[in-house]
């Protein structure tokens, strides 16, 4: 067999993957585009929807809840960025699922096994986190936020049952800015609540240990307070809520990660990769570390 006849051959599968890779992402660009339309048809419910923790806010302090568009195209905006929102998630389990017809085929059957699970528990995680920024922390930011309103004659905030004729400082919202910070609490969280699923992934890959999570842990806690400084609002409530809610999944993370290594490490010493007299010649090592330990127990 000649080179060229060498090259051949081996550009040809190349070319299959990415006729496939094409096939896939046109089915999955117009699963969204048919979601983008569904979502659409109905922004105006779902923003209704969507204002329900700043219309309870605004409840409690005996307002009515009413926003305004700033400019004429800004209701047009609005009705575009739920789209792509509501597009998105609408079509996700679809394009998971060209995303697992694309990537199985090259999987052994134990790996299949171990990538379905996180495929399933991503958008899981990404929901439980929205819907706990959007039923927890959003009505907690707004309640902050919408407490700088003054009522007086000089501007004075109103202390208890007091009320002051005159100069008045109250929410008018632009409906825009307020999609825009709640889309942030919501992907925010969606995000920092896939913590698990990523750590656990990486531990199933072998590129972080339950050891190695556990000795970072104070820099985990820098970490994590910096992040709730950033995506909330200066409301020690709301920081201290976020700083809780991650630390506990970082916890949750070093446990799955340990479970992790107990199945990979009975997995090896049955299939008789290493002996009682190699764990302890390893002792750092965490396959034969607890492996070892377990054989003490």
């Amino acid at each position: 067999m000649s080179k060229s006849d060498e090259i051949d051959d081996s550009t040809a599968p190349l070319i299959e993957h990415l006729a496939e890779l094409r096939n896939r992402l046109i089915h999955s660009v117009a699963a969204f585009i048919v979601g983008m339309v569904i979502c659409f048809t109905m922004a105006t419910p779902v923003f209704n929807f969507l204002t329900a923790p700043l219309c309870q806010v605004l409840a409690e302090g005996g307002q009515d809840c009413a926003l305004i568009f700033i400019s004429p195209q800004e209701g047009f905006f609005v009705a575009i960025k739920i789209s792509f929102l509501g597009g998105f998630i609408l079509a996700f389990p679809y394009i998971g699922f060209q995303m697992w017809r694309f990537v199985a085929p090259g999987l052994y059957k134990s790996e299949k096994g171990a990538f379905l699970p996180f495929l399933i528990a991503s958008p899981f995680m990404f929901l439980l986190g929205a819907s706990f920024a959007f039923y927890v922390v959003t009505p907690l930011a707004y309640d902050f936020f919408l407490g700088f309103q003054q009522f007086g004659s000089g501007g004075e905030a109103v202390v208890g049952e007091e009320v002051n004729q005159g100069l008045s400082v109250v929410f008018q919202g632009s409906a825009q800015e307020y999609l825009n910070l709640t889309i942030k609490f919501i992907v925010a969280f969606g995000l920092c609540f896939q913590l698990p699923v990523l750590l656990t992934l990486m531990g199933k890959a072998g590129l972080v240990s339950a050891e190695g999570l556990g000795s970072v842990r104070k820099y985990a806690v820098v970490a994590i307070l910096v992040l709730a400084a950033l995506v909330t609002p200066p409301d020690v409530i709301t920081q201290i809520i976020l700083f809780v809610v991650v630390y506990g999944l970082y916890e949750i993370s070093i446990f799955l990660v340990g479970r992790v290594e107990k199945k990979r490490e009975a997995q090896l010493r049955a299939e008789g990769y290493f002996d009682d007299e190699e764990m302890e010649a390893h002792p750092d090592d965490p396959v034969t570390a607890d492996t070892a330990g377990d054989g003490k127990g």
